[in-house]
């Protein structure tokens, strides 16, 4: 059994009286750690894809096997409840809550899962010790610097501890040394048997994924597959 298995998924748009078929036909499976690319120009549906993957959207048509579950005839709580305890969500604009120090941020999803105070501190020291953010806890997102942002929020999205995380043009607010850090961070994560898919524009970053799907139109054009590992990140 795939962790994802997408069979006719179709995702429309209406803008006034035309429709835009943002996802064609999507079909695919994705085992359980794999490290996968979605590349493709702008408009070519790889957003909807991954908003539709984290079920933060929901197809047209088709359905959508998460774990060997149909998660599109889930009620909308139903989902929010597999949201918060199998995925986790790393944006390029990083989506911290600005009154919220550092370690509260980590803290939210514990908090809204009902995690205990004693463990919840517990799980939020461990995290910013493990992501080098000991030092920043009480502080504020206006108060770091990219890289800490969002280091911040990979910690945000790990604390529950997911089988998948999804990113969003992670590096694409970072300079180049800091954008190589935090996609070390990810590699890292799937390294350990998350499962890692990373919508992207950068070549760089998408020939280190060991699959890369490439959209065009809101179809999957091609489905490459690499049996090396990542290469090593250049030297900045």
């Amino acid at each position: 059994m795939s962790q994802i298995e997408l069979a006719g998924i179709e995702r429309v748009f209406k803008l006034g009286d035309s429709e835009v078929h943002a996802l064609r036909e999507v079909s695919l499976r994705i085992e359980a750690g794999e490290y996968v690319a979605v590349m493709g120009p702008s408009g070519s549906g790889k957003s909807t894809l991954l908003n539709l993957l984290g079920l933060l959207d929901r197809p047209n048509a088709g359905t959508y096997h998460l774990e060997g579950r149909d998660v599109t005839t889930l009620s909308a709580d139903e989902q929010a409840e597999v949201r918060r305890s199998r995925i986790g969500f790393v944006f390029q604009s990083f989506h911290l809550v600005p009154r919220l120090t550092a370690a509260e941020n980590v803290a939210l999803p514990l908090m809204l899962a009902g995690v205990p105070p004693t463990e919840r501190k517990h799980r939020v020291t461990e995290a910013l010790r493990n992501f080098g953010l000991e030092s920043r806890a009480g502080h504020r997102p206006d108060e770091l610097s990219g890289g800490q942002r969002q280091r911040v929020a990979i910690a945000r999205a790990t604390i529950m501890r997911p089988a998948l995380i999804l990113a969003d043009e992670p590096t694409g607010n970072l300079d180049r040394a800091t954008g190589q850090d935090v996609t070390a961070l990810l590699e890292g994560l799937n390294a350990s048997g998350v499962t890692l898919i990373v919508v992207t524009h950068d070549p760089v970053m998408g020939a280190r994924a060991r699959r890369r799907l490439m959209m065009e139109d809101g179809a999957v054009v091609a489905d490459l597959h690499t049996a090396t590992s990542p290469p090593s990140s250049p030297s900045p």
